[in-house]
Parts: structure tokens; C-alpha cells; sequence
């Protein structure tokens, strides 16, 4: 059905209320469902190596159902229940798919970041109480089994980890080399408490029709880690319902059985799993997953458009930082499959947004999302009028408020006033969205609006746009950075006495971290030293600050906390001065307002460069800028 705006959105919701809808109860359900009208359809495929020419893997349907049901029997007879976890820490293959669904039919799933360090990913198995997890055989060119043998020494719940080796995926001689250059394990043994077995020949071992009674109820089927950057992780919890209800909004505005989706995201991200699987799940379309590392993978934008043309792609799926590195290769491959870009994570800066599309001559959707919700909740509608910067308009049974507190309570806000966005969809779990009783006080308004923490305002045509955060993460090419962990490791430091982290504009990542400090009285510190001293505390590496600067004073409230919006007006400043001093342009940042409806504007002087020449520099970033005004 089209999507082209508020009256197609009205009239999908007039049909019927959403419970109505023909959506089986549990995902095995909706498995079989699409696995008995497609059998043969193509359902996923994986390449491990990025060229267009590699060996590649495709399963169908039939398959995928067969294969997801011995995961789910053998997790069960691991003791897993419809309570117990099995936790997957996985780059991209077919077995990382295997893992989710046979999870969450068995139990509930438990996806881990395989880029976080031991000690966080220990902390998320113990938090959710793993009974199971499937992670690599040990690989070349890759640490994901020694941090997780690491990992399962302490986490105690942990009595069994299945391996999946990656060198059934290549071809001779490549596939003679790995077992001959195998890191050793040297953590295993330690972990006496877990038994290490093959999820494969595990798998092969289980009959292909489900050995015990299917759920019949809706439940929590999976768990989906927020942070873990700094101590114990949020842990977000996912209903059937509310995977039902993102797999039914891709199948009916968008993907049929016809379509084949292009996902270098991870699987173990909410918007590979949730956003792009669940609806390819339900429409009968296929999947494509280029490397283990999708977009992170060796050679993949390198070859993007050619891998395009080899599946003859109708969607691709990407992010902004995706959508840049790709802008700095050729589109050398008939792309003329292509119906539409969908883009999240992220704001999309208005230049790569236009370069793009002139150079692709295919249209970016932007939509927005979140773990806590289940993900979806808005996008620019696929058939009508695409603002480019908003987040589009709410989908079909999702409710949206702007809200804001106040000494009375919570208020709506009016047209383009700015409040908290907080949502109400099948995707969210009123009062029970974290499994930490403590971490939902106060999370909601008006009983049933999830608080996102993001701050947005409305338009008089009802698209939503972001305006900030007011969680304060900086979020580096949709990873979510805590600036705590950063400000902690910065107050360790002997010389330092305050401390303030934030995200400074960057043109590929969306947001970079940098740190602003105030010494000591009377101690003496460089801001390389401090940066040296980052590397060594700050654990995780994407949060190691890319630029220190030390003030004399750091900017503070009434109460003496770090007043941030400061930080952001000089970060914004240096970085744009120092982008249009290397484009050899003499326009400079001259002040940074903080505007009602876009939030942080960089004011330039022209200095008599043209507003195209600057805008060909600055709108390469997501936060505004516009001409100095005339005094």
C-alpha cells in the first residue's frame, strides 16, 4: 500500500486497530507462516568475502525454517526456557541469524556488540543471566573468541558456548590455511563451568520440526543491551508483539516478496534485526549480508555497487556515515534496481543527502527509531513529501507527543515548541521496558508515552525533527557514546579538576568525542598528555577523545555542573573554521546561536565567499549554519 503522507497513514489505521491484524502470536509462528506460502523464495544470503565474484551462500525459505527450528530444539535441550537466555556475540553470517530466531523461539535472545572489551560484555551475561552463547570459532584477523572465553570466566550463569567456524565459508586455498594459522584459546580452559561445543554439528544433531509446544502467548523473546560502556548496562526488553509490529510495517509499506534488501548493518543492532529481518521475514523477501563485518567489512564500499548489481537490489539499508564513504567511490555498477535508500542511526547532513542522490539517482528516506521502542517509530514517507533533516511522520498505530515538564507536570507542547519526544506503539512496553525494575521510574508520561530522551519539536505539517538529546550521548556513526566514561577517566587524572565531554561535529561519523577540561591550581599538564592518559582509561575506544582542549574556566550552571551548550558552540566553531581554512575559504564562524527551532546555528561572515562555496564545506555536517546577520 502507498505511504505518501497522513491520509494514507489515517487510512491504514481506520481499518482495523492493530491487535486485529492477521499476525500470528509468536515469531516461529510468523516463521512458518512466510515458510509455507514462499518456501523456495530466496530468505537470506551471505558472502564472506566482499567481491562480487565470491563464493556466496543463499538459503531458502524452507531453509531458513529448518535450520532456525534445530537452533530453537537445541537451545531447549540445553536446558534454555521460555525464561532462560541465550546470549550471541556474532559478526554477520547465516549462523548469527540461526542464533536470533532459534533464540527467540526458544527463549529469550540476548544480541552483544562483539566490538565491546571482555569486561562489558561479562557485565551484560551476567545482567541478563545467559545460560547459552554462540560466538566464533577462533579466526584469523579476529579477537571475538578470546574476549569471550574471557567474558564467560565471569559470568558464572554461562554453562555451555557453541562456535561457529567461518571457514566453512571460504573456498580452497584460503580454507586449507585457517585451521593451519588458528589463534589458540587460551582462556578456555579456564572457564571450567562452561562446555564449548559446535553450534553446527549441535544443530545437525536436532530434528527440523520444533520438538516442544510453541508459545501461545505474547512474551519477551529478546533483550537488547542500550550501553555497557560504563558499568552495569541498560537492558531493553522486546515483546512478540512488538517485532510483530516492525515486521508488519516493512511488509505492508514497503517490501513484498519480490524485493531484495541489501543489510551491511550488524545483527546485533536493533535495526538490522528488527527494522530490515523482521519485515523481510514477514513479506517473503531476501536478504543480503556482504562480510561478517558488513560495512566495516574489507572491500565492501570499495565494491558496494557492483554487489548491488550481482543481487539486483531494490533497497539498501545504510547509515550516514555509510552514505559518505560510499559518495567517495564511483557508482560504477547498474544501480537501476533500486527503488529507494533507507537511512537511520543518525541525522543525514542536507549536502550528502543531495550528492547522493544526484550521484545515485535513487531517493533517501530518513526515518527514526529506538532500542527501547522496539525501533521503529517515523520516517519521511516513501511516496510523498521527503523534509530533508526530519525524521518524517509517525508510522501507522505509532503516537507521538512532544512533551515537556514542568512545575505542574508534563505538558504537550504547542506547534514547533520544543519538548521530549515520547512515543506510544506495539513496540513499546509500557512500564517494563528495561528489565531493571528501578531503571523505568519515571520513563514515561501519561502512563504509556516512552520518554526517548531525545528533544524534537513538531512542524505545522506534523514531521517530526530532532532538535537534541537530553540523555547528552554522543552518537559516533549511530554508536551511542556515554560522555560520563570519558569525564570519569579525565577526573583520574592528578592535574584535572573539571571536566566536560561531548560530540564535535564531524563530517563522516555525524559526531566525534572531544573533552574540554579546567586544571588544577598550580598544576601543569599538555593536552596531548591528557590524550595519551585517555588511551589508557577510557576502555572504550570509540569514546577515546578525538581533540582535548584546556580552558582556563569551564563554563558552569547556577548548581556548578558543566554547562555543555558552551562546549558545543566552541566545538562547533573550531571544527567549522578549521574545515573551511582547509577548503581555503576566508568565511569564518563568527557565533553560534542557540535557535528555537534548529537548536545550535553556526553564524558565518562570508568575508566575500559565496553562501554555495561555504555550504559545499559546512552542509557536509548535521548542525545548520546560515550568513552572519547584517549589523
Amino acid at each position: 500500500m502507498a505511504f505518501a503522507g497522513f491520509e494514507d497513514r489515517n487510512a491504514i489505521e481506520n481499518e482495523m486497530p492493530f491487535a486485529e491484524r492477521n499476525m500470528p502470536v509468536s515469531l516461529y509462528g510468523l516463521l512458518s507462516r512466510t515458510a509455507a506460502k514462499f518456501p523456495n523464495n530466496k530468505a537470506v544470503s551471505y558472502q564472506i568475502m566482499s567481491d562480487p565474484t565470491d563464493k556466496a551462500e543463499t538459503l531458502t525459505w524452507s531453509q531458513v525454517k529448518d535450520k532456525t527450528t534445530q537452533a530453537a530444539n537445541l537451545f531447549r535441550s540445553l536446558g534454555v526456557g521460555e525464561k532462560d537466555v541465550v546470549a550471541y556475540v556474532l559478526p554477520n553470517c547465516h549462523e548469527t541469524v540461526f542464533a536470533l530466531l532459534g533464540g527467540a523461539v526458544a527463549g529469550i535472545v540476548n544480541p552483544i556488540n562483539p566490538l565491546l572489551e571482555p569486561e562489558q560484555i561479562a557485565s551484560i551475561l551476567r545482567e541478563t543471566g545467559a545460560k547459552v552463547v554462540v560466538t566464533l570459532k577462533p579466526f584469523p584477523k579476529t579477537d571475538v573468541a578470546q574476549k569471550v572465553a574471557e567474558a564467560v570466566r565471569h559470568a558464572p550463569g554461562v554453562n555451555t558456548v557453541l562456535e561457529v567456524d567461518l571457514n566453512r565459508y571460504l573456498t580452497p586455498p584460503k580454507s586449507w590455511i585457517v585451521p593451519l594459522i588458528r589463534p589458540k584459546l587460551e582462556n578456555r580452559e579456564k572457564a571450567a563451568h562452561a562446555d564449548y561445543k559446535s553450534f553446527t554439528k549441535e544443530m545437525a544433531k536436532q530434528p527440523t520440526s520444533l520438538s516442544f509446544t510453541d508459545s501461545t502467548e505474547d512474551r519477551v523473546a529478546c533483550y537488547f543491551h542500550t550501553g555497557g560502556t560504563t558499568g552495569m548496562p541498560k537492558v531493553a526488553q522486546h515483546k512478540y508483539s512488538g517485532m510483530m509490529y516492525n515486521g508488519w510495517l516493512g511488509n505492508k509499506l514497503l517490501f513484498t516478496d519480490t524485493d531484495n534488501i541489501m543489510c551491511p548493518l550488524p545483527l546485533f543492532h536493533v535495526f538490522a534485526c528488527h527494522v530490515i529481518l523482521m519485515p523481510t521475514l514477514a513479506s517473503g523477501a531476501h536478504v543480503v549480508f556482504p562480510t561478517p563485518q558488513g560495512y566495516r567489512g574489507e572491500g565492501v564500499f570499495d565494491n558496494f555497487w557492483k554487489l548491488v548489481e550481482r543481487w539486483k537490489i531494490t533497497f539498501i539499508i545504510t547509515v550516514p556515515t555509510a552514505i559518505s564513504a560510499k559518495m567517495q567511490r564511483p557508482v560504477d555498477a547498474d544501480v537501476s534496481t533500486v527503488k529507494t535508500a533507507f537511512s537511520g542511526s543518525a541525522p543525514l547532513p542536507v549536502e550528502l543527502f543531495h550528492r547522493f542522490e544526484k550521484a545515485t539517482g535513487i531517493g533517501i528516506v530518513e526515518g527514526y527509531g529506538l532500542t527501547e521502542a522496539t525501533c521503529l517509530v517515523s520516517c519521511n514517507p516513501p511516496e510523498g513529501e521527503k523534509k530533508i533533516g526530519s525524521i518524517g511522520i509517525p508510522f501507522p498505530y505509532t503516537d507521538v507527543k512532544i512533551v515537556k515538564g514542568t512545575a505542574d507536570g508534563p505538558v504537550e507542547a504547542a506547534q514547533d515548541e520544543i519538548g521530549e519526544i515520547c512515543v506510544s506503539n506495539p513496540g513499546v512496553y509500557a512500564g517494563n521496558t528495561y528489565t531493571e525494575a528501578d531503571k523505568n521510574v519515571d520513563l514515561y508520561y501519561f502512563d504509556k508515552y516512552l520518554r526517548t530522551g531525545d528533544l524534537g519539536r513538531i512542524d505545522e505539517d506534523g514531521y517530526l525533527w530532532i532538535t537534541g538529546r537530553a540523555k547528552d550521548l554522543i552518537i559516533r556513526g549511530g554508536h551511542n557514546i556515554d560522555p560520563a566514561e570519558i569525564e570519569e577517566a579525565l577526573l583520574g587524572h592528578e592535574a584535572v579538576a573539571f571536566a566536560g565531554a561531548i560530540g564535535q561535529p564531524d563530517a563522516h561519523a555525524g559526531e566525534l568525542p572531544c573533552a574540554f577540561v579546567e586544571l588544577v591550581a598550580g598544576a601543569s599538564v599538555t593536552p596531548e598528555e591528557l590524550m595519551e592518559f585517555c588511551k589508557r582509561h577510557v576502555h572504550e575506544r570509540a569514546a577515546i577523545p578525538k581533540h582535548m582542549t584546556i580552558l582556563d574556566e569551564l563554563p558552569k550552571t547556577a548548581v556548578g555542573k558543566v554547562f555543555k551548550p558552551d562546549l558545543r558552540r566552541n566545538a562547533i566553531t573550531r571544527v567549522y573554521n578549521d574545515a573551511l581554512l582547509k577548503a581555503g575559504l576566508a568565511a569564518r564562524v563568527e557565533n553560534v546561536i542557540d535557535d528555537k527551532k534548529r537548536g545550535l546555528v553556526a553564524q558565518v561572515e562570508a568575508n566575500g565567499i559565496s553562501d554555495e562555496k561555504i555550504a559545499k564545506v559546512l552542509g557536509s555536517f548535521t548542525r545548520p549554519w546560515e550568513p552572519m546577520p547584517k549589523a
